[in-house]
């Protein structure tokens, strides 16, 4: 039996409070432990709902990831409380009732355009008008389509001798104009309309045949593929023109995306996943898709390794041998970083809003100089007044939170992204002509990604780096408002034909002037 406390001597007193401490101390080291493993868990438990959100996001709702900052509007929790969705419906109520007093007066329906061909109908009132004269008209129009049509175009060339049997000159014979494909049957309107239907509107070569079939036309899928394929590559010297213009501008957009490739050198039927290199010059409105078959850093080589100027990428890892560079200025992008941030929402919800409410800030500067259609020079004094400010806050604010952030959760990861690329997102502060973000190359890709779902896999190597070539030719053309089918019919007709200190004058962006002017 223990003794009492009265009984027990001073040295067994100090000792039961030494075990009494002890015990106390594990307890607490216990009970942190705990607490430890809890956090852990619930920082498990939304980076798990973060994942579910996203997916959520992805399958169902809009792709636009939108924050909503504002008191009155719905932020983004993983389900919404009746208060904030009343929040959502006074917000949209007013939004509603402010558009319907800014709404102008309707001015009737918009004209047609006037390059459209006009047949004209007259009718004339039925019954006998020999006692009437015509004391005006009223006219009315509609919008009508003619389906396409196929025709024989026949080349008959006649054939003259000399009627002296013993003249020396030869028989003569009209000469054939160039042929879209030599010894092919396909006209120049034909391959045009093929190719656009492919790499602009996305349907296969197999739906294609298809078409033909129906019209009783008879020409085998495998028939177009040899179409293409010389249609494409009588644009080979105006695309070796377009890398070399592209390696030589001072700023570029970069960014990647795969593409399935049939590879002969496997077994039968296996696909290798290659890569789209797409570069875009926002001042000059270019692009350029370049096949590799790899995503290392020899994948960009061929018009990275002598670039000097402003280069904006993602964080991807490679772009980093190519900034080395002392004579390039690598700018990251601000979308990016807002991402991470908007990822994280759930997880936690008042950081994030935070970071989202700087970067918001950001991209408010970026509409105003918009809005006010500023020249270079006073879009940066704009944003060196405005964002600079702004970012400067959210650098000390970073610095805060990071100490704070639990370790592998999404917010660490969305702040260390930042905070490792810190002086690459400052700097488009630089120059008013840089953008904030990668945002326009991201855009040029959208095409080509439809078309991949459509098709699923490029025949080769070969094959994907001659779609390469039409997508930056249709690219280019959506860039400077250019007819893509009318543009590149009159490439084919005319390349073969330019002279090669002339053949840039083929670009998209300058067939308005030769061809319209």
């Amino acid at each position: 039996m223990s003794k009492p406390l009265d009984q027990l001597t001073k040295a067994e007193l100090l000792a039961l409070l030494q075990k009494s401490e002890q015990q106390v101390a594990d307890r607490e080291r216990v009970i942190a432990e705990k607490e430890r493993i809890l956090a852990e868990k619930e920082a498990y438990e939304k980076q798990l709902l973060a994942m579910i959100e996203k997916f959520k996001r992805m399958s169902f709702a809009q792709k636009r990831e939108r924050f909503l900052g504002n008191k009155d509007q719905m932020a983004l929790p993983f389900e919404p409380d009746q208060e904030q969705e009343q929040q959502q419906q006074e917000g949209f109520s007013r939004k509603v009732e402010y558009i319907r007093k800014k709404r102008p007066a309707h001015t009737g329906r918009q004209p047609l355009p006037d390059h459209l061909p006009v047949e004209e109908i007259e009718i004339h009132p039925e019954g006998d008008l020999s006692g009437m004269e015509c004391i005006g008209k009223e006219v009315t129009e509609e919008l009508d389509y003619i389906p396409a049509q196929y025709i024989r175009r026949r080349y008959i060339r006649y054939k003259y001798a000399p009627k002296d049997r013993y003249s020396s000159a030869g028989v003569k014979i009209g000469l054939l104009p160039e042929r879209a494909i030599p010894k092919g049957i396909p006209g120049y309107g034909l391959l045009t309309d093929i190719l656009t239907r492919k790499y602009l509107e996305h349907m296969p070569l197999y739906r294609q045949a298809q078409r033909f079939k129906r019209e009783k036309i008879p020409i085998a899928p495998t028939t177009l593929e040899g179409w293409v394929k010389q249609g494409l590559e009588k644009l080979e010297p105006l695309y070796d023109c377009l890398v070399d213009d592209t390696k030589a501008m001072g700023y570029l957009m970069v960014d990647e995306s795969t593409i399935r490739v049939l590879d002969s050198d496997n077994k039968k039927g296996a696909c290798h996943t290659g890569y789209y290199w797409v570069y875009h010059n926002p001042l000059e409105n270019t692009v350029l898709f370049d096949y590799r078959p790899t995503r290392s850093k020899e994948g960009p080589s061929a018009i990275l390794e002598n670039f000097q100027g402003y280069l904006q990428s993602d964080g991807y890892g490679v772009y980093e041998h190519y900034v080395a560079n002392k004579q390039v200025t690598h700018l990251a992008c601000w979308a990016h970083a807002r991402r991470k941030f908007f990822e994280t929402l759930v997880e936690n919800k008042k950081a994030a809003s935070e970071a989202l409410g700087f970067i918001g800030k950001l991209y408010d500067v970026e509409r105003k100089a918009k809005k006010e259609n500023l020249s270079a020079e006073d879009r940066k004094k704009l944003r060196l007044d405005e964002a600079l400010p702004v970012i400067n806050k959210m650098s000390e604010w970073i610095k805060k939170q990071l100490p704070k952030a639990l370790p592998k959760s999404g917010l660490r990861k969305a702040l260390f992204y930042s905070a490792n690329r810190w002086a690459e997102l400052s700097n488009y502060l630089y120059d008013g002509k840089l953008e904030i973000d990668n945002n326009p190359v991201e855009r040029e890709i959208r095409s080509m990604v439809v078309g991949r779902k459509n098709y699923l896999f490029a025949g080769s190597h070969k094959a994907a780096q001659r779609a390469a070539m039409i997508y930056s030719f249709f690219g280019i053309c959506k860039l400077h408002d250019v007819n893509p089918q009318q543009w590149l019919e009159h490439a084919l007709r005319n390349i073969m034909t330019t002279n090669h200190k002339n053949i840039r004058d083929l670009y998209p962006q300058n067939f308005n002037q030769t061809t319209r002017g």
